[in-house]
């Protein structure tokens, strides 16, 4: 029918109100994009429960396969788009037929509002048809929640490509059941299945991976055996599509330590061992990857904090972390019968040929160290050579130091009046605050930054941006500077590395160098939230020492580094940049607390028992 005649159909209805007209007709313009923009349901499904039977399987739970968009009922595209060209094709024709007559129109109130009417009608349809645009994007930004994790594939070379399969990156989305306790508002009173503890513990784990059982309201539901060995389900399910299922399976969970392996490595005169939880955060997106982060930790609401920075980190940039520097350090003091003597050892040393003579000894005495650098200074009539060694995927101190007597020979044989004093001569400096290690680094120099959208920060920190970043320049720049700290410029970055630590079978000990830490926090042109830290001095390994041991061991497993890299020193590396992210993550989930004061009335609340009667 045309445009005209329409117009012609409505001034012969006797009687019509305009304004009643008018109104009844954007309601039936809207009712009817309602009805044509839904006719086909929604294209996005929930994932359904899944197959019970197969959760019963103690290592790994089957998802239901999500449905895909083509077995869906979809919206009638076809209608859409004849009413689309008729619509549109209207609307162009009054406005033309308008525009030729304009001032006459403009006179007729009659006409006038017959245009209105029109125009207003095609209005209400184009605002309805663009609509589908805001219903899609609510529905895809839902979807990660909807299933455990996504996979950002890149295409597999063809046959005739010469070119090797391109390794598959899978992506976790953050975690959606993260309590904080610095924020009371994440702890909620539970709306769990009324029969959850007739479940399975398969069947219970499925529920938490479909977040309809919040992780950390298990131990409130069953009781706390039963909620590790449940969690330890969806936590190896969890690993395992990161090809890491069954890391958990050498970390106990009852009372059990094999002695054998502590006798002549880690312990003397044993009597026992003290257990420590060990819990995860994550997953973090660390250089594009998702990772899990064990910590062993004593102290409440330490692992959840982290968990919070971990997932407002993951909702934002995800975290980017680089090594500047990797080489564990020996500083031998060595003495000379005058100072002139020791001024000319320094010298010596200096040389680049000389370097050169002390590189060769220093090397045959280990199979992967490489030594970098040695850095003289003296003392009156003592030389303290500072030598820095890359050590693969161990810490590398036993290496180091027995290079070190290598080197002191070959110097003797120079220097016949040399003697040494120490091995380590407190210049390395292993296990003791010193400016050296924050100027000149020692184990691996990493620098890791992320950028948090000011809505994350708003929705997850609980706090705005320029307050978070005005606390952290009172606090770890301003605040720290008064106390005159060396490489602690940081809210507690020594509590995630020492927790870290603890999990992987690291020295715990040397967390006083390698939680040397400055935070920094920028808000960004665009309102958002940059952060970064920088740790001069972590020194870890994925060999030797505490890693031996099955539970530390299992933990590095779950991480992805258990013991030698595919080349050496990739996986310590590795274990660096997994540190710095906890730290990074601990930092962030702090610093919101603080600036919104809302740490002290957490831990009030969620990290004291009640006194037994």
């Amino acid at each position: 029918m045309r445009i005209d005649a329409v117009i012609a159909s409505l001034e012969s209805l006797p009687h019509t109100n305009p304004e009643i007209l008018y109104a009844s007709l954007i309601g039936a313009s809207l009712m009817f994009s309602f009805l044509v923009l839904n006719s086909g349901g929604s294209s996005m499904a929930l994932p359904d429960g899944g197959d019970a039977d197969s959760l019963n399987k103690p290592k790994k739970i089957s998802n239901a396969k999500p449905v895909s968009s083509s077995d869906e009922p979809q919206p009638k595209w076809h209608i859409l788009r004849l009413t689309n060209y008729v619509v549109t094709f209207g609307f162009l024709l009054s406005v033309l037929k308008f525009a030729s007559n304009a001032t006459t129109y403009l006179d007729d109130s009659t006409s006038l509002l017959q245009f209105l009417i029109i125009w207003s009608i095609s209005m209400c349809y184009f605002f309805g048809f663009f609509g589908i645009s805001f219903i899609e994007l609510d529905e895809l930004e839902s979807e990660p929640q909807n299933h455990q994790h996504q996979m950002l594939r890149k295409p597999m070379p063809t046959k005739e490509s010469a070119e090797p399969p391109v390794k598959v990156v899978k992506m976790h989305p953050p975690a959606s059941s993260a309590p904080v306790c610095t924020d009371p508002t994440s702890f909620k009173k539970p709306s769990p299945p009324a029969n959850i503890k007739e479940l399975s513990n398969g069947e219970i784990a499925s529920l938490v991976l479909q977040d309809k059982v919040k992780d950390h309201q298990l131990e409130k539901l069953l009781d706390p055996h039963r909620a590790v060995e449940v969690r330890r389900l969806k936590v190896d399910n969890q690993l395992d599509s990161l090809g890491r299922g069954g890391a958990l399976a050498e970390l106990p969970h009852k009372h059990d330590l094999d002695y054998k392996r502590v006798l002549g490595a880690n312990c003397e005169i044993v009597v026992g061992y003290i257990p420590i939880p060990v819990g995860m955060a994550g997953p973090i997106t660390l250089n594009g990857e998702s990772v899990y982060i064990p910590m062993a930790t004593t102290e409440g609401c330490l692992v959840a904090s982290t968990n919070r920075g971990c997932k407002a980190i993951t909702q934002g940039s995800g975290a980017v972390s680089s090594i500047l520097r990797d080489g564990i350090t020996r500083a031998p003091c060595v003495r000379l019968p005058s100072a002139k003597e020791a001024s000319e050892v320094f010298l010596w040393i200096e040389r680049p040929e000389n370097f050169q003579k002390l590189k060769e000894v220093f090397e045959s005495t280990t199979s992967f160290g490489k030594l970098l650098e040695a850095r003289p200074s003296v003392a009156g009539k003592n030389v303290y050579i500072r030598l820095r060694c890359f050590a693969g995927d161990a810490m590398g101190m036993n290496m180091i130091s027995k290079g070190s007597l290598a080197v002191i020979e070959c110097l003797r044989q120079v220097f016949p009046n040399i003697s040494l004093v120490a091995l380590s001569g407190n210049m390395c400096t292993d296990k003791k605050a010193a400016a050296i290690n924050w100027i000149e680094g020692r184990g691996k120099s990493v620098v890791i930054e992320a950028t948090i959208p000011k809505g994350v920060v708003r929705s997850t920190l609980k706090t705005s941006v320029p307050a978070i970043v005005e606390a952290n320049v009172n606090k770890n720049l301003i605040g720290s500077a008064m106390a005159g700290v060396v490489g602690g410029f940081n809210a507690h970055a020594s509590n995630n590395v020492t927790a870290v630590f603890l999990a992987t079978g690291q020295d715990p000990a040397q967390n006083v160098e390698s939680a040397n830490c400055i935070t920094l926090m920028e808000e960004t042109p665009e309102g958002d939230l940059w952060i970064s830290c920088t740790m001069p001095s972590i020194e870890v390994g994925t060999v030797g020492g505490g890693t031996g041991l099955s539970a530390q061991a299992a933990c590095l497993k779950a991480i992805g580094v258990k013991g030698g890299g595919e080349n050496p020193g990739d996986n310590a590396k590795q274990l660096a940049h997994v540190v710095a992210a906890a730290t990074m993550a601990g930092e962030l989930s702090l610093m919101a607390a603080l600036a919104s004061n809302s740490l002290v009335a957490a831990h009030m609340t969620h990290n004291r028992k009640p006194a037994s009667k």
